[in-house]
């Protein structure tokens, strides 16, 4: 009888012993966390989106009040939010410059031409696998909107074109539809270049034309009508050097052919 309760007293006083030394080293062997990592959260946005870089908003706050990252690495706050922050832990809010997804594909239904009809699951990602979801064109948009579906902030939707349309003023680059388009045709710029390479396919002349009316054909007439620098032929396309993308300017586009590159007026 001593034995069946010994057992039962020992693995009580165990539990009574560690639960005391965890209560002691909370109390004087906790760090004490900076308040102004809670104020600094309060002023985000909370959509932990991750486009700062960062794991979330907490995650941002804490590098703010360490003074290792700008209140304006924050694409989703507003600038009274920016300036809140900055206000707050005595810093620069920093040169806030918006960032937005952009879209390397214009061979929409219209477009690009189909060699077969697709059916199967509605997703890009599935239609990728099964030669393209028919579409002549293999590196061009698939337009089953998988890049809809994954953006949070309701910034894309696809067009009567079967091409996904970003709403700038929605976008807050946090890169979503960048990880779920299984095409790679996504990529996040800063919202002034507007000079955009709407094109992915390696196909030069007639090849390329053959399969989508927008097709970049590699005629070059872009690069020679640039800025020296700025456009370059690679794999038969052309591609912008973006550190100099201030010299660009509409007149680059006007001699293309199909329109593969184009200047874009968000309004």
């Amino acid at each position: 009888m001593n034995n069946i309760l010994l057992a039962p007293a020992i693995m009580t006083g165990i539990g009574l012993f560690f639960s005391t030394v965890l209560v002691i080293a909370h109390r004087f062997l906790k760090v004490q966390e900076d308040p102004r990592i809670d104020q600094a959260e309060q002023l985000l946005p909370g959509t932990n989106c991750g486009a700062c870089g960062q794991a979330g908003c907490r995650a941002f706050a804490e590098q703010l009040v360490a003074k290792s990252i700008a209140p304006s690495l924050c694409s989703v706050a507003s600038a009274e939010a920016i300036i809140s922050l900055a206000e707050l832990l005595q810093v620069d809010p920093g040169h806030q410059e918006k960032q937005v997804a952009r879209l390397h594909c214009a061979g929409g239904k219209g477009q690009a031409f189909q060699i077969a009809e697709y059916q199967g699951l509605t997703s890009c990602l599935s239609a990728s696998v099964l030669s393209s979801g028919g579409k002549g064109c293999s590196w061009g948009c698939l337009g089953l909107g998988d890049c809809q579906q994954a953006c949070t902030f309701v910034a894309i939707e696809m067009n009567a074109n079967g091409l996904p349309h970003v709403n700038t003023n929605l976008c807050t680059a946090c890169g979503d539809c960048v990880d779920v388009c299984p095409q790679d045709l996504f990529e996040i710029l800063p919202i002034n270049q507007k000079l955009i390479v709407q094109c992915k396919s390696p196909l030069a002349g007639d090849l390329a034309r053959d399969l989508c009316k927008t097709a970049c054909d590699a005629c070059g007439r872009c690069v020679a009508d640039a800025p020296v620098g700025l456009i370059k032929m690679q794999d038969n396309l052309p591609v912008i050097d973006y550190a100099i993308g201030n010299m660009a300017t509409p007149q680059v586009t006007h001699r293309c052919p199909t329109g593969a590159i184009r200047w874009i007026e968000d309004n």
